[in-house]
Protein backbone atom coordinates (compact mmCIF):
# COMPACT_ATOMS: atom_id res chain seq x y z
CA UNK A 1 0.00 0.00 0.00
CA UNK A 2 1.58 3.27 -1.19
CA UNK A 3 1.11 6.43 1.38
CA UNK A 4 -0.96 8.33 -0.70
CA UNK A 5 -3.34 5.78 -0.63
CA UNK A 6 -6.95 7.04 0.74
CA UNK A 7 -7.45 4.33 3.24
CA UNK A 8 -4.35 5.24 5.24
CA UNK A 9 -5.55 7.82 7.65
CA UNK A 10 -2.85 9.98 7.82
CA UNK A 11 -2.34 10.11 3.96
CA UNK A 12 -6.15 10.60 4.12
CA UNK A 13 -5.40 14.21 5.84
CA UNK A 14 -2.07 14.86 3.89
CA UNK A 15 -4.52 14.33 0.68
CA UNK A 16 -7.72 16.10 1.59
CA UNK A 17 -4.77 19.05 2.73
CA UNK A 18 -3.13 19.18 -0.33
CA UNK A 19 -6.20 19.09 -2.48
CA UNK A 20 -7.63 22.19 -0.22
CA UNK A 21 -4.28 24.02 -0.90
CA UNK A 22 -4.45 22.92 -5.30
CA UNK A 23 -7.73 24.76 -5.05
CA UNK A 24 -7.01 28.04 -2.87
CA UNK A 25 -3.80 28.02 -4.95
CA UNK A 26 -6.14 28.09 -8.35
CA UNK A 27 -9.01 30.36 -6.99
CA UNK A 28 -6.06 32.77 -5.88
CA UNK A 29 -4.51 32.01 -9.57
CA UNK A 30 -7.89 33.06 -11.31
CA UNK A 31 -8.59 36.20 -8.59
CA UNK A 32 -5.11 37.75 -9.87
CA UNK A 33 -5.98 36.94 -13.51
CA UNK A 34 -8.96 39.21 -12.90
CA UNK A 35 -7.29 41.89 -10.96
CA UNK A 36 -4.70 41.69 -13.65
CA UNK A 37 -7.15 42.34 -16.33
CA UNK A 38 -7.56 46.13 -16.49
CA UNK A 39 -8.16 48.22 -19.56
CA UNK A 40 -8.05 51.50 -20.87
CA UNK A 41 -11.28 54.12 -22.29
CA UNK A 42 -9.24 55.96 -24.40
CA UNK A 43 -12.13 58.68 -25.30
CA UNK A 44 -14.55 59.76 -22.83
CA UNK A 45 -16.69 63.40 -22.16
CA UNK A 46 -17.05 64.82 -18.57
CA UNK A 47 -19.15 67.85 -17.86
CA UNK A 48 -20.92 69.02 -14.68
CA UNK A 49 -24.76 71.07 -14.46
CA UNK A 50 -22.93 73.41 -12.14
CA UNK A 51 -22.52 75.88 -14.71
CA UNK A 52 -21.79 78.52 -12.60
CA UNK A 53 -18.48 77.77 -11.27
CA UNK A 54 -17.89 76.33 -14.89
CA UNK A 55 -19.48 78.23 -17.46
CA UNK A 56 -20.42 77.66 -20.89
CA UNK A 57 -18.52 78.65 -24.12
CA UNK A 58 -20.48 81.46 -25.65
CA UNK A 59 -21.93 79.19 -28.84
CA UNK A 60 -23.78 77.00 -25.83
CA UNK A 61 -26.66 77.26 -23.78
CA UNK A 62 -27.37 74.87 -20.81
CA UNK A 63 -30.22 73.23 -23.04
CA UNK A 64 -27.55 72.23 -25.62
CA UNK A 65 -26.37 70.16 -22.36
CA UNK A 66 -27.67 66.60 -23.47
CA UNK A 67 -27.88 64.54 -20.74
CA UNK A 68 -27.69 67.93 -18.17
CA UNK A 69 -24.77 66.24 -16.17
CA UNK A 70 -22.28 63.53 -16.92
CA UNK A 71 -19.74 63.65 -14.11
CA UNK A 72 -16.84 61.45 -13.33
CA UNK A 73 -18.73 59.73 -10.40
CA UNK A 74 -21.24 59.01 -13.08
CA UNK A 75 -18.70 57.85 -15.67
CA UNK A 76 -16.99 55.63 -13.25
CA UNK A 77 -20.43 54.07 -12.47
CA UNK A 78 -19.89 52.41 -16.09
CA UNK A 79 -16.10 51.67 -16.21
CA UNK A 80 -15.57 50.08 -13.09
CA UNK A 81 -17.80 47.03 -13.19
CA UNK A 82 -15.81 46.81 -16.98
CA UNK A 83 -12.72 46.76 -15.09
CA UNK A 84 -11.28 49.75 -16.90
CA UNK A 85 -9.03 51.79 -14.57
CA UNK A 86 -7.90 54.35 -17.02
CA UNK A 87 -10.10 56.89 -18.90
CA UNK A 88 -8.45 59.80 -21.73
CA UNK A 89 -10.96 62.89 -20.71
CA UNK A 90 -11.58 64.74 -24.43
CA UNK A 91 -12.75 68.21 -23.57
CA UNK A 92 -16.30 68.41 -23.96
CA UNK A 93 -17.24 71.25 -26.87
CA UNK A 94 -20.07 72.58 -24.35
CA UNK A 95 -16.73 74.38 -22.36
CA UNK A 96 -14.86 75.54 -25.89
CA UNK A 97 -11.63 76.60 -24.86
CA UNK A 98 -12.00 76.34 -21.09
CA UNK A 99 -10.43 73.07 -19.94
CA UNK A 100 -11.07 73.51 -15.92
CA UNK A 101 -13.63 70.90 -15.62
CA UNK A 102 -11.52 68.35 -17.17
CA UNK A 103 -8.28 69.62 -15.61
CA UNK A 104 -10.15 69.60 -12.30
CA UNK A 105 -11.20 65.91 -12.40
CA UNK A 106 -7.68 64.62 -13.54
CA UNK A 107 -6.25 66.61 -10.56
CA UNK A 108 -9.20 65.02 -8.22
CA UNK A 109 -8.54 61.46 -10.05
CA UNK A 110 -4.47 61.46 -10.88
CA UNK A 111 -4.08 57.78 -11.39
CA UNK A 112 -6.89 57.22 -13.25
CA UNK A 113 -7.44 60.35 -15.92
CA UNK A 114 -5.51 61.98 -18.69
CA UNK A 115 -6.46 64.48 -20.91
CA UNK A 116 -7.03 65.74 -24.18
CA UNK A 117 -7.58 69.21 -24.57
CA UNK A 118 -9.15 72.18 -27.02
CA UNK A 119 -7.04 75.05 -27.01
CA UNK A 120 -6.94 78.08 -29.42
CA UNK A 121 -3.94 77.20 -31.91
CA UNK A 122 -4.13 80.50 -33.36
CA UNK A 123 -2.74 82.46 -30.17
CA UNK A 124 0.96 82.78 -29.83
CA UNK A 125 1.29 81.63 -26.48
CA UNK A 126 -0.32 78.54 -27.75
CA UNK A 127 3.58 76.56 -27.70
CA UNK A 128 3.51 77.61 -23.75
CA UNK A 129 0.20 76.77 -23.24
CA UNK A 130 0.38 72.91 -24.48
CA UNK A 131 3.66 72.73 -22.19
CA UNK A 132 1.79 74.10 -19.12
CA UNK A 133 -1.01 71.63 -19.87
CA UNK A 134 1.08 68.41 -20.43
CA UNK A 135 2.33 68.87 -16.81
CA UNK A 136 -1.64 69.36 -15.57
CA UNK A 137 -1.77 65.53 -17.58
CA UNK A 138 -3.17 66.82 -20.55
CA UNK A 139 -1.53 64.39 -23.34
CA UNK A 140 -3.17 65.46 -26.64
CA UNK A 141 -5.29 68.40 -27.83
CA UNK A 142 -8.56 67.88 -30.36
CA UNK A 143 -8.54 69.45 -33.62
CA UNK A 144 -12.20 69.22 -35.61
CA UNK A 145 -10.62 68.12 -39.21
CA UNK A 146 -13.28 68.07 -42.22
CA UNK A 147 -12.20 68.44 -45.65
CA UNK A 148 -12.49 72.92 -45.73
CA UNK A 149 -9.94 73.02 -42.36
CA UNK A 150 -7.39 70.74 -43.20
CA UNK A 151 -6.75 71.92 -46.92
CA UNK A 152 -6.34 75.54 -44.84
CA UNK A 153 -4.14 73.63 -41.87
CA UNK A 154 -1.55 72.64 -44.69
CA UNK A 155 -0.97 76.42 -45.13
CA UNK A 156 -1.26 77.35 -41.71
CA UNK A 157 2.06 78.54 -39.91
CA UNK A 158 0.40 78.23 -36.60
CA UNK A 159 -0.80 75.01 -37.21
CA UNK A 160 2.42 74.20 -38.22
CA UNK A 161 3.71 75.29 -34.83
CA UNK A 162 1.33 73.59 -32.76
CA UNK A 163 2.45 70.41 -34.64
CA UNK A 164 5.78 70.76 -33.93
CA UNK A 165 5.04 71.80 -30.67
CA UNK A 166 3.47 68.42 -30.21
CA UNK A 167 6.26 66.35 -31.45
CA UNK A 168 8.39 67.98 -29.13
CA UNK A 169 6.23 67.28 -26.33
CA UNK A 170 5.25 63.96 -27.09
CA UNK A 171 1.19 65.13 -27.18
CA UNK A 172 -0.82 63.49 -29.53
CA UNK A 173 -2.87 65.51 -31.94
CA UNK A 174 -6.35 63.94 -32.07
CA UNK A 175 -8.37 64.27 -34.92
CA UNK A 176 -12.53 64.34 -35.17
CA UNK A 177 -11.99 63.80 -38.69
CA UNK A 178 -14.77 63.21 -41.00
CA UNK A 179 -14.08 60.95 -44.27
CA UNK A 180 -13.53 63.35 -46.29
CA UNK A 181 -10.71 65.05 -44.28
CA UNK A 182 -8.24 62.14 -44.79
CA UNK A 183 -6.31 62.50 -48.23
CA UNK A 184 -5.74 66.12 -46.27
CA UNK A 185 -4.62 64.53 -43.07
CA UNK A 186 -2.21 61.98 -45.29
CA UNK A 187 -0.31 65.06 -46.39
CA UNK A 188 -0.59 66.24 -43.21
CA UNK A 189 1.24 63.36 -41.47
CA UNK A 190 3.72 63.45 -44.32
CA UNK A 191 4.76 66.98 -43.48
CA UNK A 192 5.08 66.37 -39.81
CA UNK A 193 6.22 62.17 -39.37
CA UNK A 194 7.39 63.35 -35.66
CA UNK A 195 4.14 64.01 -34.54
CA UNK A 196 1.66 61.50 -32.83
CA UNK A 197 -1.68 61.92 -34.73
CA UNK A 198 -4.88 59.92 -33.32
CA UNK A 199 -7.73 59.82 -35.20
CA UNK A 200 -10.91 59.26 -33.68
CA UNK A 201 -13.90 57.04 -34.08
CA UNK A 202 -12.75 55.21 -37.38
CA UNK A 203 -12.77 58.55 -38.87
CA UNK A 204 -16.17 58.96 -38.44
CA UNK A 205 -17.02 56.24 -41.53
CA UNK A 206 -20.27 54.81 -41.54
CA UNK A 207 -21.59 57.78 -39.87
CA UNK A 208 -24.58 57.86 -42.32
CA UNK A 209 -25.12 54.22 -41.90
CA UNK A 210 -22.59 53.19 -44.95
CA UNK A 211 -19.10 52.16 -44.92
CA UNK A 212 -17.45 53.05 -48.26
CA UNK A 213 -14.57 51.04 -49.23
CA UNK A 214 -12.87 54.41 -51.06
CA UNK A 215 -13.47 55.98 -47.66
CA UNK A 216 -11.71 53.14 -45.43
CA UNK A 217 -9.15 53.14 -48.19
CA UNK A 218 -7.91 56.58 -47.43
CA UNK A 219 -7.77 55.76 -43.51
CA UNK A 220 -6.10 52.86 -44.43
CA UNK A 221 -3.33 54.80 -46.44
CA UNK A 222 -2.85 56.42 -43.21
CA UNK A 223 -1.14 53.07 -41.87
CA UNK A 224 1.95 53.98 -44.11
CA UNK A 225 2.73 56.95 -41.60
CA UNK A 226 4.20 55.22 -37.95
CA UNK A 227 2.88 57.50 -35.72
CA UNK A 228 -0.74 57.06 -37.12
CA UNK A 229 -3.51 55.64 -34.75
CA UNK A 230 -6.91 54.74 -34.75
CA UNK A 231 -9.70 54.97 -32.16
CA UNK A 232 -12.02 52.00 -32.50
CA UNK A 233 -14.85 53.47 -30.55
CA UNK A 234 -18.34 54.89 -31.11
CA UNK A 235 -19.73 51.77 -32.17
CA UNK A 236 -23.39 53.27 -31.16
CA UNK A 237 -23.05 55.78 -34.11
CA UNK A 238 -21.64 54.13 -36.56
CA UNK A 239 -23.07 51.37 -39.18
CA UNK A 240 -26.27 49.41 -38.53
CA UNK A 241 -25.82 51.43 -34.91
CA UNK A 242 -27.11 48.35 -33.38
CA UNK A 243 -25.55 46.40 -30.68
CA UNK A 244 -23.91 43.71 -30.70
CA UNK A 245 -22.01 45.99 -33.73
CA UNK A 246 -20.54 42.52 -35.26
CA UNK A 247 -21.13 44.99 -38.50
CA UNK A 248 -18.26 46.53 -38.06
CA UNK A 249 -16.22 43.82 -37.72
CA UNK A 250 -14.68 43.94 -41.14
CA UNK A 251 -13.79 47.71 -40.94
CA UNK A 252 -11.82 46.72 -37.66
CA UNK A 253 -10.53 43.69 -39.14
CA UNK A 254 -8.95 45.56 -42.20
CA UNK A 255 -7.51 48.53 -39.72
CA UNK A 256 -5.72 45.90 -37.34
CA UNK A 257 -4.50 44.27 -40.73
CA UNK A 258 -3.30 47.67 -42.24
CA UNK A 259 -2.01 48.98 -38.98
CA UNK A 260 -1.41 46.32 -36.13
CA UNK A 261 -3.36 46.07 -33.40
CA UNK A 262 -0.14 48.23 -31.73
CA UNK A 263 -2.15 51.59 -33.32
CA UNK A 264 -5.86 50.60 -32.76
CA UNK A 265 -7.42 51.72 -29.54
CA UNK A 266 -10.80 50.87 -28.14
CA UNK A 267 -12.90 53.61 -26.70
CA UNK A 268 -16.76 53.74 -25.71
CA UNK A 269 -17.58 57.82 -26.59
CA UNK A 270 -19.08 57.58 -23.13
CA UNK A 271 -21.87 58.92 -22.31
CA UNK A 272 -23.05 58.41 -25.62
CA UNK A 273 -22.45 54.72 -25.07
CA UNK A 274 -25.11 54.26 -22.67
CA UNK A 275 -27.91 56.37 -24.06
CA UNK A 276 -30.77 54.42 -25.49
CA UNK A 277 -30.98 51.10 -26.27
CA UNK A 278 -26.76 51.36 -25.36
CA UNK A 279 -24.34 49.54 -23.03
CA UNK A 280 -20.92 50.14 -21.92
CA UNK A 281 -20.45 46.34 -21.82
CA UNK A 282 -21.99 45.77 -25.43
CA UNK A 283 -19.34 48.67 -26.10
CA UNK A 284 -16.18 46.90 -24.75
CA UNK A 285 -17.46 43.11 -25.32
CA UNK A 286 -17.17 43.41 -29.39
CA UNK A 287 -13.38 43.63 -28.75
CA UNK A 288 -12.92 41.20 -25.97
CA UNK A 289 -15.49 38.87 -27.25
CA UNK A 290 -16.92 39.18 -30.33
CA UNK A 291 -14.24 39.53 -33.16
CA UNK A 292 -12.71 35.62 -33.63
CA UNK A 293 -10.00 37.14 -35.65
CA UNK A 294 -8.53 38.96 -32.88
CA UNK A 295 -6.01 37.23 -31.01
CA UNK A 296 -4.97 37.54 -27.27
CA UNK A 297 -2.04 39.94 -27.78
CA UNK A 298 -4.44 42.21 -30.27
CA UNK A 299 -6.92 42.28 -27.10
CA UNK A 300 -4.28 43.77 -25.00
CA UNK A 301 -2.97 46.52 -27.16
CA UNK A 302 -6.12 47.74 -28.40
CA UNK A 303 -7.81 47.58 -24.79
CA UNK A 304 -4.76 48.64 -22.74
CA UNK A 305 -1.68 48.90 -24.16
CA UNK A 306 -2.12 51.74 -26.94
CA UNK A 307 -3.46 53.77 -25.06
CA UNK A 308 -1.38 53.70 -22.46
CA UNK A 309 2.09 54.34 -24.91
CA UNK A 310 -0.06 56.96 -26.44
CA UNK A 311 -1.17 59.14 -23.38
CA UNK A 312 0.56 57.49 -20.05
CA UNK A 313 4.05 56.94 -21.89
Amino acid sequence: MNDLSLSNPISRRSCLQLAALMTTKATLGWADDQKKQSFIDAHVHVWTADTESYPLGPDYDKKDMQPKSFTPEELLAHTRPAGVDKIVLIQMSYYQFDNSYMLDTIAKYPDTFRGVAIIDHEQADAPETMKKLLKQGVTGFRLYANADATSQWLASKTMATMWKTAADTGQAICLLANPDALPNIEKLCRKFPKTTVVVDHFGRIGVDGTIRTKDLDNLCQLAQHENVYVKTSAFYALGKKQPPYEDLGPMIKRLRNSFGAKRLMWASDCPFQVENNHTYAASIALIKDRLDFLTDEDKKWMLNKTAQHVYWS
